[in-house]
């Protein structure tokens, strides 16, 4: 009888001992079983805690598409890790994209199973029963002028006549999918709990400007049930096109960028001579041919081609590595393409010598989508043959 005790409480031993109390994603089914060990030792509560703290994770914590591959990305992000570090990092998810979730709280999402297993139970707060999916926009925000900056996506439930249905408790995957002219730009997810859901702030900072088409965009919007997934869209939705998102006037350029320290100028001691280096080969080095013009009639010249687009004349007037090809300084995005128009305020001369010169300019710049930006400039420019050639670009505070 004793030795039977003994050989009992061995096996139970052995049996506890095989239970992982951390996450094994060598495989689906390592996977699957490593959570249910994890599981089991759990108290009832902190079991649907944690089954919704890796829905949160599956859902918004990864970038997959479809199940499969969302399951697979959820995997490689908690693979070796513990219980409490699974909430932890669910909690980071949830407050990242502003989902009313803590693992701290009372379960409130229905039943979650993230391997898939939808069948519709008998308390399954997530079988909403429903006729359709409506959505109402309304725009927000104001960028100084009166223009909204964003637009709140509402989606919501309703039964046959078009009324909202009731529900709470729930953990409806809702995703918003935003297009133009046929192409998408972007895709968000929040979980909708009840039919009081916030629902989307799509903001236009957002969304890529040389993306959007007409000013307009598309928008579909999708609820998942345990039995069906509604969908609704709404076609040519107008945004402001000041507030899109519109790169940056190249800021690259600095005048630490410089090839030839003879021929520059440091736009930061312009009253400093370049020296001369001394030329084993020659007893008296020829002297550069002095330019006969302004050196700010040079800078001058590049920003009203700037502002005509003549940009091949612009690009002529420069020897400036930093601004590398043609297609490069002329790019329609990260270049000088982008911009519309140029309105010169001053432009002084700060020092010139015959082998370099320094010149200040200040002016606005216009973008193609009508976004002014106030810049203060330092230009380096070398003497090339007799030409003065911009040879550096710093935009200061």
């Amino acid at each position: 009888m004793k030795k039977f005790s003994f050989l009992l409480v061995l096996s139970l031993l052995l049996f506890t001992a095989c239970r992982k109390d951390h996450v094994d994603a060598t495989n689906t089914k390592t996977l699957q079983s490593s959570i249910n060990d994890m599981t089991s030792s759990l108290s009832t509560i902190k079991q649907i805690k944690f089954n919704e703290a890796l829905y949160i994770l599956k859902t918004f914590g990864v970038e997959a598409d479809g199940d499969v591959e969302e399951l697979k990305a959820l995997g490689k992000l908690i693979d070796g890790k513990k219980v409490p570090e699974i909430l932890a990092l669910a909690d980071q998810v949830a407050q990242k994209n502003g989902i009313e979730w803590a693992s701290t709280t009372p379960p409130s999402l229905g039943e979650m199973n993230i391997f898939g297993d939808d069948k519709a139970k008998e308390t399954d707060a997530n079988d909403v029963k429903a006729s359709s999916l409506s959505i109402v926009t309304r725009p927000t925000g104001d960028d100084g002028s009166g223009a909204p900056t964003a637009i709140q996506v509402i989606p919501r439930l309703v039964d046959a006549a078009g009324n909202p249905v009731s529900f709470t408790g729930a953990g409806l995957e809702a995703t918003l999918e935003v297009f133009s002219n046929g192409v998408k730009l972007s895709t968000a997810k929040n979980l909708m709990q009840d039919n009081n859901f916030k629902g989307f702030n799509l903001k236009f900072a957002s969304i890529p400007a040389a993306k959007v088409a007409d000013s307009k965009i598309d928008i579909t919007v999708s609820v998942k049930t345990t039995a069906k997934t509604f969908k609704m869209s709404k076609i040519g939705l107008d945004v402001n096109p000041l507030a899109l998102k519109v790169p940056a006037v190249p800021k690259t350029d600095s005048t630490s960028v410089i090839q030839d320290p003879n021929a520059v100028i440091d736009p930061n001691n312009p009253t400093a001579t370049p020296p001369t280096p001394a030329d084993p080969s020659s007893a008296t080095p020829a002297a550069p041919k002095q330019p006969a013009a302004d050196p700010k009639n040079t800078v001058s010249k590049f920003l009203n081609n700037v502002s005509s687009q003549n940009l091949k004349a612009a690009y002529d007037t420069s020897s400036n590595p930093s601004w590398g090809s043609y297609e490069s300084f002329s790019n329609p995005t990260s270049g000088f393409g982008s911009v519309k128009n140029v309105s010169v305020k001053n432009i002084t001369t700060n020092a010139a010598n015959p082998g370099g010169a320094s010149v200040n300019a200040t002016y606005d710049v216009t973008d193609k989508n009508g976004k002014t930006t106030s810049l203060k400039v330092t230009f380096g420019l070398k003497n090339v043959n007799g030409d003065w050639k911009i040879s550096s670009y710093k935009i200061n505070p």
